[in-house]
C-alpha cells in the first residue's frame, strides 16, 4: 500500500483550536497537498464522510500509479486505464494480479463518487499552482511529484481528463468531462426499505423491550418511538438533551419534543457566555470542554443532515403520529429520567451507556445498532436493510403512514423536516404491495358489466395466432390438449 489513511487534529496557529481530519501518509510522510485541500473542504462545510472520500479515491490514485510507475507518460491514459480498473477490478480472470492490487469492480456509483472526488482535488491542486506561493518552495516527494504532474496536466491541456477544445464554438458550451462514469440505474423506492407494521408491536415490546437491563430497555425504546412515532433519524433522536422535553401545553400527557443543531441551535435556559454567546456550541465548549458531536471522529460522531429546523432557535419540533406515540414517550421518559438521574455525566445528552466499560458515557449509534439487532433476533428477526429491518425503516414507515392517512405534502415536508417538497418522494411512493392492491383493485372494477372499458377475454385471444410458437397446440387454439389457458 502505498499511503495509509490516519486521522489527525491539525494545528494551524496559536489560539489552542485544533482541525480533526483523515490525512495520507506515505513513506515520505504527510501528503501535504491533500491535507491543505482537506482543510479547505472542511472551512467549506464538507461533511466528514466527503473528507473520507476523497481520501479514499486519493490513496486508490496513488497505489494504482505506484503499481504502473512504468506504463504510462501520459496522465489522461492513465486516469483512463485507472477508471476501467474501479469497474473490472484488477484480477485476471484466472485470479491473478501481477500488480498485486487486488481490487474487486465497484459499483458505478462508487466509481462516479470516486471521479468525482479526485476531479475535485486535481481542479483545485492546479489552480493552486496556477498562483504566487505564499511559503517556500522544496523538493517534492515522489508521490507529491505525480500529484503535481497531474494537476500541471489539467491546467495546461483544461482538463485532467482529457477535455478537448473545439475553438470554432464557445468554451463555456464546450466544456465536459470526457470520463464521467456510467449513469448508475434509477432506483424506485417501495415498500421494502419500511419497517413492516405487522412487526412493530412485538419489536416494540419483546424485541427491544425484552432487554434484560430496564435501564437499557427503556432508552432503546425512547429512541425507537422518536424514529417510529415521529419520523426522526436515529442520529437525531440520540442527540436529544436532557434539557429538551417539555409537557405540551395544550395537553400535558403528550411529550413537546425538541431536538437542537448543536453548532447554532440556542442554549437551554437562557444561557449566555462571557462575551454573550448563546449557542449551544459554545455551551458544550465552555460547560463541559466538548464540541458538537457532528464535528467528532470515531464513534461519537453523530451526523447532522436536516437543513430547515422549525424554529429560530435551531430545533427540530418532533410531530407525533398518531399522537398516542407522544403519550406513550412522555409516559416512558418520566420513568427513564429516574434512571439518568442516577449518572453523574460530564455531558447534557438524554442517552447514555449503561455498560460497565462506558457507564455514564453518550450513547454511541454503534451500540444502539448492535441493541436494535439483539432485538429484532429477541422475535425471530435478522437485520435486513433490503426489507426495512433497520432503524432508517422506521421514518420511512412514518412518512408512508402520512401518506395513506392523506395528509397533505406541505405538512408532510414539514414533519420530516424537509427543504422541498420533492425531498419527501422517497419516503412516500407507494410500495410494490400498494400498487398490487390498486390494480387488483381496477381491474375488479374493469369486470363490472356497466364498465366503460372492456376486458380481454384470454381464451379467445389464444384460440389463433400462436401456430409458430405452439405449432402442436399443446397449449393453445380452440382445443389445447394440455390444460388450460
Amino acid at each position: 500500500m502505498t499511503a495509509v489513511s490516519v486521522v489527525a487534529k491539525i494545528v494551524e496557529d496559536n489560539t489552542g483550536g485544533a482541525s480533526e481530519i483523515p490525512l495520507l501518509m506515505t513513506e515520505e510522510g504527510e501528503l501535504a497537498p491533500l491535507t491543505d485541500y482537506l482543510l479547505h473542504l472542511q472551512a467549506n462545510g464538507r461533511s466528514k464522510s466527503t473528507l473520507e472520500k476523497v481520501v479514499r479515491a486519493v490513496a486508490m490514485l496513488l497505489d494504482y500509479m505506484e503499481a504502473n510507475d512504468d506504463a504510462f507518460t501520459d496522465p489522461e491514459k492513465l486516469f483512463q486505464a485507472f477508471v476501467r480498473r474501479l469497474y473490472s477490478g484488477t484480477a485476471s480472470e484466472s485470479g491473478l494480479d501481477p500488480s498485486g492490487l487486488y481490487w474487486v469492480p465497484a459499483s458505478d456509483a462508487t466509481v462516479r463518487e470516486r471521479i468525482i472526488a479526485l476531479t475535485g482535488f486535481t481542479d483545485w491542486l492546479a489552480d493552486k499552482q496556477g498562483t504566487k506561493p505564499l511559503n517556500p518552495l522544496r523538493k517534492a516527494t515522489p508521490h507529491e511529484e505525480r500529484l503535481n504532474y497531474a494537476a500541471w496536466f489539467r491546467r495546461n491541456q483544461n482538463d485532467f481528463l482529457g477535455h478537448i477544445k473545439d475553438k470554432s464554438i464557445s468554451t463555456t458550451v464546450k466544456r465536459a468531462r470526457s470520463i464521467k462514469g456510467r449513469t448508475p440505474l434509477a432506483r424506485t423506492e417501495d415498500d421494502a426499505i419500511s419497517f413492516p407494521n405487522a412487526r412493530f408491536e412485538a419489536f416494540f415490546t419483546q424485541g427491544i423491550g425484552g432487554a434484560k437491563d430496564p435501564r437499557v430497555a427503556l432508552r432503546d425504546k425512547l429512541i425507537l418511538l422518536l424514529m417510529h412515532g415521529a419520523g426522526l433519524r436515529v442520529s437525531e433522536a440520540m442527540l436529544l438533551w436532557v434539557t429538551d422535553v417539555f409537557e405540551n401545553p395544550a395537553d400535558p400527557s403528550q411529550a413537546l419534543v425538541r431536538i437542537y443543531s448543536e453548532r447554532e441551535g440556542v442554549a437551554p435556559d437562557g444561557w449566555k457566555s462571557r462575551k454573550g454567546e448563546r449557542t449551544r456550541k459554545v455551551y458544550l465548549k465552555e460547560k463541559y470542554g466538548r464540541i458538537p458531536r457532528c464535528e467528532m471522529k470515531g464513534t461519537q460522531y453523530l451526523g447532522w443532515k436536516t437543513k430547515l429546523v422549525d424554529d429560530k432557535e435551531g430545533y427540530l419540533i418532533s410531530q407525533w403520529f398518531p399522537v398516542d406515540f407522544s403519550r406513550v414517550f412522555m409516559t416512558l421518559w418520566n420513568t427513564y429520567l429516574k434512571y439518568r438521574a442516577t449518572v453523574d455525566a460530564l455531558h447534557p445528552y438524554a442517552f447514555v451507556s449503561f455498560d460497565s466499560k462506558a457507564f455514564g458515557n453518550p450513547y454511541t449509534i454503534n451500540a444502539f445498532n448492535h441493541n436494535y439487532a439483539a432485538g429484532l433476533r429477541r422475535i425471530g428477526l435478522e437485520p435486513n436493510k433490503a426489507e426495512g429491518l433497520d432503524p432508517h425503516g422506521h421514518r420511512h414507515n412514518y412518512g408512508r403512514r402520512l401518506t395513506q392517512a392523506g395528509i397533505d405534502p406541505l405538512i408532510r415536508k414539514k414533519c420530516l423536516h424537509h427543504k422541498s417538497l420533492e425531498s419527501q418522494t422517497v419516503y412516500t411512493l407507494p410500495g410494490n404491495q400498494d400498487v398490487s392492491n390498486m390494480l387488483s383493485a381496477a381491474s375488479a372494477q374493469l369486470a363490472r358489466p356497466d364498465a366503460k372499458v372492456m376486458t380481454t377475454d384470454w381464451k379467445a385471444l389464444v384460440e389463433h395466432g400462436f401456430e409458430d410458437i405452439d405449432p402442436q397446440g399443446f397449449y393453445t387454439g380452440k382445443r389445447p390438449r394440455l390444460g388450460g389457458v
